[in-house]
């Protein structure tokens, strides 16, 4: 059985949950997630959709937890954004992510006040919190802890492909697409293959050969007529 987890929104604790759903804003606590997850039963999986500007990191950091401990059973795609904490979650399984889509990493931020020992002890708190999230891309990317941490500090935008080459997103959807064969705008129609083709030009040969014998030519367009047919 396949289960669908929806990443939309902000990221909010679970008790702020009944504000966004009575305003009927998008928004995900870890309860979603934990129910989606108490369905589990063995051989199933778990694919989760991420469109998210992000919101409090811990709750980012429970929910990354949450499908992290089921890896080997998530598949996660980004189809929008993953910002902030939301990029936190992308890191928790394979991913892929659509070509346009956005991926942003940065520090953590608080809106702290008081005195100077206050600010002095909340930048320090939030150093700690930049050196425990970013073990996240770490881990995801085998990049060192410095790379990461330089990442945050820059406030890192980055596309598909970008993301692809740091190693942060497994693949771009769509990027496997077979294109042996030309790609065409409308679902209805189809080229035709080349037994189909090989067939149509030893019968333009044969009439060829017959081009003075009227039955034959009006059999041939008639062959051709039912092979058109075939093709649809």
């Amino acid at each position: 059985m396949r289960h669908r987890i929806n990443i939309r929104g902000v990221m909010i604790p679970n008790d702020y949950k009944w504000y966004y759903d009575y305003f009927e804003e998008d928004s995900t606590c870890p309860a979603d997630v934990q129910k989606i997850l108490d369905m589990f039963q063995d051989g199933d999986e778990i694919e989760v959709y991420i469109n998210s500007p992000g919101g409090v990191i811990d709750v980012g950091s429970e929910i990354y937890t949450l499908l992290h401990a089921m890896k080997d059973h998530v598949k996660i795609y980004i189809t929008g954004e993953a910002c902030s904490a939301a990029s936190i979650v992308a890191m928790a399984g394979y991913c892929e992510m659509s070509p346009t889509a956005l991926m942003m990493v940065h520090c953590v931020s608080s809106r702290a006040g008081g005195n100077h020992n206050d600010m002095e002890h909340m930048a320090e708190v939030l150093r700690t919190a930049d050196q425990a999230i970013c073990t996240a891309y770490m881990e995801k990317a085998g990049m060192s802890q410095q790379e990461a941490l330089e990442m945050m500090e820059a406030e890192t935008w980055l596309t598909a492909e970008q993301a692809k080459e740091r190693g942060l997103v497994d693949a771009v959807m769509f990027e496997e697409i077979d294109t042996a064969e030309p790609l065409v705008a409308g679902a209805m129609f189809r080229l035709p293959n080349s037994e189909q083709m090989g067939k149509v030009k030893n019968m333009l040969k044969q009439a060829g050969h017959h081009d003075r014998n009227p039955a034959f030519l009006m059999q041939a367009r008639l062959n051709f007529l039912k092979m058109r047919g075939e093709e649809r």
